[in-house]
């Protein structure tokens, strides 16, 4: 028999998990499976990394704890595709199996795992297209001659290395000349005479 761990997530804190549980309960039992824990994240939104349910599970899942995952839906999980295919590599390379049960996914079976990997072919397509879009608005944007990035700063290093023999901190240069600490220790050096930061 094949110990799974349950994994429920509400949105709100006036929602229940007990749907969500029932189901889960009936789909380990139907496939003879033991149910050794059951996390729950109340009241959290899954669009939230950091959750004190999801991490105490991946934790036990990393001491061997259980050999499968059940969940309600996809989203119960995580909403971002990135998130999810990131806890469903973790879980893979721990052989721990995942299933949901709303989607009728078990990556304990070819077509499980054959659907996982087009999930993350897709995530990956999104991005390569992300940064494409990105490429070329930016070649747009130089071929229009606008300037990208921050404009440059210019500082009066007269002024600012005066201020740094009468004693000012680093930190105090930064904020009066309102530019980060590594700028003035840029401008300070012998070398740097144009008082231009980037």
């Amino acid at each position: 028999m094949k110990r799974v761990a349950l994994y429920l997530r509400v949105s709100t804190l006036d929602q229940h998990p007990e749907t969500q549980l029932h189901d889960l309960r009936a789909m380990a039992a139907q496939r003879n499976l033991e149910v050794v824990r059951e996390y729950v994240d109340h009241g959290i939104s899954g669009t939230r990394v950091r959750r004190p349910g999801l991490d105490e599970m991946m934790r036990d899942a990393r001491r061997g704890q259980f050999d499968g995952v059940l969940v309600w839906a996809f989203d119960r999980l995580a909403r971002s595709v990135k998130h999810f295919l990131e806890v469903l590599d973790e879980l893979s390379r721990l052989n721990v199996e995942f299933v949901s049960f709303r989607e009728n996914v078990d990556t304990g079976g070819p077509l499980g795992r054959a659907m996982i990997t087009i999930l993350g072919a897709i995530s990956e397509l999104e991005r390569s297209l992300i940064v494409e879009r990105v490429r070329a608005g930016m070649r747009r944007a130089r071929l229009e001659g606008r300037r990208l990035g921050r404009p440059p700063v210019t500082v009066d290093r007269d002024a600012l290395v005066r201020d740094r023999a009468l004693g000012h901190s680093l930190t105090q240069l930064s904020k009066t000349y309102q530019i980060s600490r590594a700028s003035v220790v840029r401008l300070l050096k012998p070398c740097n005479t144009q008082g231009v930061v980037a």
